[in-house]
Formats: structure tokens, sequence, C-alpha cells
């Protein structure tokens, strides 16, 4: 771990395609630093109407002076955005400015302005590069780290997409600042899910930070925020393209994912859908017989206590449920697969689960956790 003014950086490490990853305070004043090291041609800012007047603007004129010009493009905001037609309005518009192979892009946003800007970079031009400053919580712990891009189709979520690195990725924690309570909450579901899937102590320390964490007053957030990328950064490094250990990086998602599609992308935060799909996968892996009874109680409790939804929406039927879990991208030949746990702080590879013990276990959790959100 290195510093910089109190920054803490480590770096992803893929041979040519390695970037760093900056956290702290104030570190969006030192993206016109990083970009000169880049040397960019030209730099386009894509990002979204009230994060373009909250940060946009001031990052446009602090990198002109730096004699980088600058385009700017604001999106809409949410999760609709993420689709094909967008995809091409950036497009057409980065050729329209006649950007060329040496250009950055900078998605300036949560989630989904990452994951759109990310897949833009790697078709414009065959590939050009980008760099993620994420302004949720759940961005700067999870999606602009590790080069996954993507848009969804109206039959699943991310189904188009591509692995493409940025070349730098920058974390500024006072972006938070701004962010909706509901949304940053939303983003320690996947702090969570580091905890459970690869750092028990990272677990814990989230349990003892529960009560600030929630009101955004830890003292220890950039701490927190940093092991996630250094635990994501070390797995993406031994497996690039999740052809192993990465898929471990999916716990609650096969549930969550579905959760999104079946009540519509946006009804639910990402982060709250992955909140619920956990407690389904540690009830999954209790049925199944490979986590420890009681577990999915210790992960609800957590959830909970971060102001976090566990039990399944009442209006969710099981079939369409069940029906959108099979198009997930983890099956195979039908069979839906689940990434469960042996305990907490240890996650096992996706694995098929037969449906009777999925729908055993999807109704232990409307039975065990409906009352509870009532």
């Amino acid at each position: 771990m290195e510093t910089h003014r109190a920054h803490l950086r480590l770096d992803v490490r893929l041979g040519e395609r390695s970037y760093p990853i900056i956290v702290g305070s104030g570190v969006l004043d030192e993206t016109p630093r990083h970009l000169a090291a880049l040397q960019s041609s030209q730099v386009a800012i894509i990002t979204h109407p009230m994060l373009q007047e909250q940060y946009g603007d001031r990052l446009r004129q602090s990198i002109e002076q730096g004699g980088i010009p600058v385009r700017q493009l604001a999106v809409p905001s949410g999760e609709r955005t993420k689709r094909w037609e967008v995809v091409l309005r950036v497009l057409r518009w980065l050729a329209q400015h006649a950007l060329d192979r040496r250009c950055v892009l900078i998605a300036l946003g949560g989630g989904v302005i990452g994951d759109l800007v990310g897949f833009a970079a790697s078709c414009y031009l065959r590939g050009v590069r980008y760099v993620q400053i994420p302004t949720t919580l759940l961005a700067q712990v999870d999606s602009s780290v590790g080069g996954k891009t993507g848009v969804n189709l109206p039959e699943g979520k991310n189904l188009v997409g591509a692995f493409h690195q940025p070349a730098l990725v920058m974390i500024d924690i006072d972006t938070l600042q701004t962010l909706p309570r509901r949304q940053f909450r939303a983003g320690l579901a996947e702090v969570v899910k580091y905890g459970i899937i690869a750092d028990e102590t990272l677990w814990h320390l989230v349990r003892q930070e529960a009560q600030h964490l929630r009101v955004l007053h830890s003292e220890r957030l950039a701490e927190i925020i940093y092991r996630c990328c250094a635990l994501k950064a070390a797995i993406v490094s031994e497996d690039e393209t999740e052809q192993g250990v990465r898929a471990i990086l999916n716990f609650g998602h096969t549930v969550g994912h579905a959760l999104e599609a079946v009540l519509g992308y946006g009804s639910l935060l990402h982060g709250e859908a992955v909140s619920i799909g956990m407690v389904a996968a540690s009830l999954v892996g209790e049925v199944v017989g490979i986590t420890p009874a009681g577990t999915a109680e210790q992960v609800a409790s957590l959830l909970r206590a971060l102001r976090l939804p566990v039990a399944l929406p009442t209006s969710v039927e099981l079939e369409p449920l069940l029906a959108a879990m099979q198009r997930d991208k983890k099956a195979r030949d039908g069979q839906i697969r689940f990434v469960l746990i042996s305990r907490i702080g240890q996650a096992l590879l996706p694995m098929p689960v037969d449906e009777a013990k999925i729908r055993c276990a999807l109704r232990l959790h409307r039975e065990r956790f409906a009352e509870a959100e009532q």
C-alpha cells in the first residue's frame, strides 16, 4: 500500500493492462495530474446532469488548464440508461466530435455510468482508454474495478458486454457526501459481500462499524473501501475473465439479478437486490448442506443493522423468479448455479443446485424473513 497526500494506492496487476486505484479524500483534484501521465490527446467526460453540475464542470476546467481539450456529455441517470440505444448515442457523439485513438473517456458516476462508458470505450475505434471516477459506494468498492462492462437486454441484466480494463480508477470518498443515503446503504451490501466471500476480518469490522456506516459517519470508511478494492484487485489479477475464482464475486447475484429483472430495473437498487440475494444464497447453502445452519440469520442480522432489505418482495412469485434465474449468465444447460459459502469468509465456485432445493430455500426465505420486513 502506497500513500500520496494521505491517499491510498494499490495496483491491479494484469501485465500491460495493469492500472492503479487511488482512494481517499480530495482524490478528484488529483485527476488532471494522473491524466497528464496518460498522455491523452483529448478527454471526454460522460456523466449525469446532476453530477455534471456537482463535479463535472470543475473537473473539465481543471483538465483544460493542463492543456488537454475536454468534451462533456450528460446522459440520464438510472438503470434504464444501461441499454444499447444509449451506447449508440455515446458512440455517435464520440465520432461526431472526432475523438481519436489517443483519447481518454472518463466515467464520472455510479455503476451504470461505469458499465456504459466502459462498454463504449471497448467498442469505439476497436478500443480506447477510459478512467473510472466512481461517485457511489457500490461503484467504488465493486463495479469500477475489474474491467467488466456491459448493458442490459429486456431478457436479462448485463447480457451484452466486454472485459475492458480501465487505465485508472480514482475513488474520492468526498463524493459520497452528495449521494442519497438509500444509495449509500445499497453500496454497503457489496461491502458485506466481500466479508462473506473472502475476508472474515472485514466482516467483523463492518459489524463493529454498522451504526456509523449506515449514516456515513465512519472514520474507517476509506480503509473499508480500500480493503474491498484490494480483495477485488487480487481476485481480478488471478482471474481476469471470470473463468475461475472471480466468479465468487457473484455471491447473492443469482437471486439479486433475477429480482431486478422480474420487478423491472430501478424498482430495487442493485445493492438492495444483492442484499436479498445474499440471504437467499445463504439459505440455499443451508438447504444443500454446505453452509452452516444459522448463517442466513447472521447475514440478515448485519444487513438489517445497515438498513438493507432481506425479505423477498411479496409481489414476486416464485415461478417468474426461477425463470429469470435460468437466464442468469452462470446457468449451464438450463441448470441454475449458485455461489455458496462454506462459512463466513469462504466462498465456493458456482455449482448447480437442484430446483427442488432452490424452491425449498425460497419458501424458507418467505417464512423466516417476511415478518421482520413488515
